[in-house]
C-alpha cells in the first residue's frame, strides 16, 4: 500500500516522504513543481501534475489506482501571504480547486484517509497567548481564507463519504531535517535573516514595545522534521475506529521571540552584529504560541526539536545550498 503525497517534492513534503521511506513505507509524490525539486525525493516515484486543473480528477484517479493508493497527503498549495493578497482568486483556484479535484479522485478510488495541510493563518491575530484549536478563526489574508475553506471542505467530504480526515495547523515551520533538505524560499524570519547574512544586512526587528519579555513579537517555531512527524502520527490516527478530534495544532507550546531567534541565529552561524529595532508592522500580533495539549494527548506527539537545533540544522542547510555564505 502506497501513500500519495502532493507537493512531495517540496520543503515540508520531501521530509513527510523521507520519514515514509524510512519506515519502511512507499511513497508516491505528486507535484507541478512550481517550488519543488526532483532532487529532494531520490527514489521516489514522481508524477508532475497540476492538481487545479479539471482534467487531474481523472488523472488522479488513474495513478490512485495504479498505485494501490490507500492514504493521501495533501500538501501541495500555493502558500505566500504577499503573493495571496495579491492574487487572491489565483490562490483560491490553485489552493481549493486543487484539494477539491484531489477529493473528488479519492471518493471516485474509494481512498479514504486524508491528512490535511492546514496552517495557524486560519487564526489572524489570536486573542489570546496560547492558541487552542477552538480559538476563534479570523484569516487575515486570502491564503489562510483558503486554509480554512479547505478545512470546510474536508469535514463536509467527511460527512458525505465517510472520509477519514484530519487537519493540521502549522505554526511556524523551519529547520531542515539534512543539510540537503533546507528551506528553499525565503519567506520566514529564519530564511530571511539568513539571506540577510549572506547580503551583509543588519537584521531588522519589526516592533521593539510588544508587551513581551524583550519588546519582541513572540512566535512558536517549530522543526520541519517533527512537523512531518505529526503526518505519520496522524496516518495511524486515521486507522483508529474513535477519532474524537478532526483539527490538531503542530507546533512547540513554547514562545521564542524575535530577538531572541535573531540573536541565537547570529551566535550560531558567527554573525557578529545587533539587530536594528524598526517601528511595528500593521497587523503584527504580539505573541502566536500553539497549544499542543490535544495532538500531545491524542496521538503522543510532541515536538523534539528545540529552536537551537532549529536554528543550527537551517544554518547548516543554508550553507549547503549557498556554500559562499
Amino acid at each position: 500500500m502506497t501513500v500519495l503525497v502532493t507537493g512531495g517534492a517540496g520543503y515540508i513534503g520531501a521530509h513527510v516522504v523521507k520519514l515514509i521511506r524510512d519506515a519502511g513505507g512507499d511513497a508516491l509524490v505528486v507535484d507541478d513543481f512550481s517550488t519543488g525539486l526532483a532532487a529532494r525525493v531520490p527514489g521516489a516515484t514522481i508524477v508532475r501534475m497540476d492538481l487545479s486543473v479539471p482534467d487531474s480528477v481523472e488523472r488522479l484517479s488513474v495513478v490512485l489506482r495504479e498505485h494501490d493508493v490507500r492514504s493521501v497527503i495533501h500538501l501541495a498549495a500555493k502558500k505566500r501571504v504577499d503573493e495571496s493578497m495579491a492574487l487572491p482568486a489565483f490562490y483560491f483556484r490553485q489552493n481549493i480547486s486543487g484539494l477539491a479535484n484531489v477529493l473528488l479522485a479519492m471518493q471516485a478510488t474509494n481512498v479514504d484517509r486524508l491528512v490535511f495541510s492546514s496552517s495557524a493563518a486560519v487564526y489572524g491575530s489570536p486573542a489570546t497567548y496560547e492558541v487552542t484549536e477552538d480559538a476563534p478563526l479570523s484569516p487575515e489574508n486570502p491564503y489562510g481564507q483558503t486554509k480554512l475553506v479547505g478545512e470546510w471542505l474536508v469535514r463536509d467530504a467527511v460527512r458525505a463519504w465517510g472520509l477519514r480526515a484530519v487537519s493540521l495547523r502549522y505554526f511556524n515551520v523551519a529547520g531542515a531535517g539534512s543539510p540537503e533538505l533546507g528551506d528553499p524560499l525565503v519567506m520566514n524570519l529564519v530564511t530571511m535573516l539568513l539571506q540577510g547574512r549572506s547580503l551583509g544586512q543588519q537584521p531588522k526587528v519589526f516592533g521593539g514595545d510588544y508587551p513581551t519579555r524583550d519588546g519582541s513579537c513572540v512566535r512558536d517555531f517549530v522543526h520541519v522534521r517533527d512537523v512531518a512527524r505529526a503526518h505519520l502520527a496522524s496516518l495511524d490516527y486515521l486507522s483508529r475506529p474513535q477519532r474524537p478530534w478532526d483539527v490538531f495544532n503542530v507546533g512547540t507550546g513554547t514562545g521564542s521571540t524575535v530577538l531572541e531567534v535573531t540573536r541565537e541565529l547570529a551566535a550560531v552561524s558567527g554573525w557578529n552584529v545587533e539587530p536594528e529595532i524598526c517601528p511595528r508592522r500593521p497587523g503584527d500580533p504580539a505573541s502566536v504560541v500553539a497549544s499542543v495539549d490535544r495532538i500531545a494527548e491524542t496521538m503522543a506527539w510532541r515536538a523534539e526539536n528545540a529552536l537551537p537545533d532549529i536554528l543550527s540544522s537551517a544554518w547548516t542547510a543554508w550553507q549547503h545550498d549557498h556554500p559562499n555564505a
